[in-house]
C-alpha cells in the first residue's frame, strides 16, 4: 500500500483489538502493542498483501530504569515492495520473558541474542539464547543505564602468571605533581632537588 495514511487505517481496522496506538512521523508508522500480541501482529505485517513487511531490520531496547515497565522493546520492519518502514514497540518489566520471532524471521536469532547480552531480556522458544558480544562469564549487561561505565572487571596480561587474567577494575591514581613544563627537563621538584645537590657539592 503506497499511502501511509491508508496503510495505518488498514492496520488499525484489521488489528483493532491488538493495537494500543499508531502514529505517523518521519515518514514511518509507529505502532504500540501489548507483548502478548507480538506474534499475531508480526505475522499480519509479514503475510498480508497490503503490508508485506518481509524483512526484519533490527531489534533493540530502550532502558528506563526508573519506570516499573523498565524496557521498551523496539522492532524495525521493512517492506521492499512498497519501500515503507514500520516501527513496532511495547513495554515490559525487568524480569519478563517475551516471545522470540525466530520462527517468523530466522534473522531474529542474532538480534535477540544481542538484546539478551546487552540488556538481559529473555526470549522464550529461542533456539540458542546465549551471549554474543561479551565474553564467557561476563557479569551484567553493558547497555543498561545502571551498568558502571568502567565495567565490573578488566582483562589484562599478567607478566607474573604469563597468561591473560580477569580481575576487578582498579582506578588508582597515585599522587603526582604536574608542573606542565617540558618533559625533557623533568618535573620541577626533581630539578629543585638536583640543583640543591649540585650546590652542596
Amino acid at each position: 500500500m503506497k499511502n501511509l495514511v491508508d496503510l495505518e487505517k488498514k492496520i488499525n481496522s484489521e488489528l483493532a483489538s491488538k493495537i494500543k496506538k499508531t502514529e505517523i512521523k518521519h515518514n514511518q508508522i509507529y505502532i504500540e502493542i501489548e507483548k502478548e500480541d507480538l506474534i499475531d501482529v508480526t505475522l499480519f505485517l509479514k503475510t498480508n498483501n497490503y503490508t508485506k513487511f518481509r524483512q526484519l531490520i533490527d531489534i533493540t531496547v530502550v532502558d528506563h530504569p526508573e519506570e516499573s515497565q523498565r524496557f521498551k522493546i523496539v522492532y524495525l520492519f521493512l517492506s521492499h515492495e512498497f519501500n515503507q518502514r514500520i516501527i513496532l514497540n511495547y513495554f515490559i518489566s525487568e524480569n519478563e520473558v517475551i516471545s522470540s520471532l525466530t520462527s517468523i524471521f530466522p534473522s531474529a536469532n542474532w538480534m535477540e541474542r544481542e538484546v539478551f547480552d546487552m540488556y538481559g531480556v529473555n526470549f522464550k522458544d529461542h533456539p540458542d539464547l546465549r551471549r554474543i558480544l561479551t565474553d564467557y562469564g561476563f557479569e551484567g549487561h553493558p547497555l543498561r543505564k545502571d551498568f558502571p561505565l568502567t565495567g565490573n572487571s578488566e582483562v589484562r596480561y599478567s607478566e607474573d602468571q604469563k597468561k591473560v587474567i580477569n580481575e576487578p577494575v582498579k582506578l588508582e591514581q597515585n599522587y603526582r605533581n604536574f608542573d606542565y613544563e617540558s618533559p625533557w627537563e623533568g618535573t620541577k621538584y626533581i630539578k629543585d632537588i638536583k640543583e640543591t645537590n649540585d650546590k652542596k657539592n
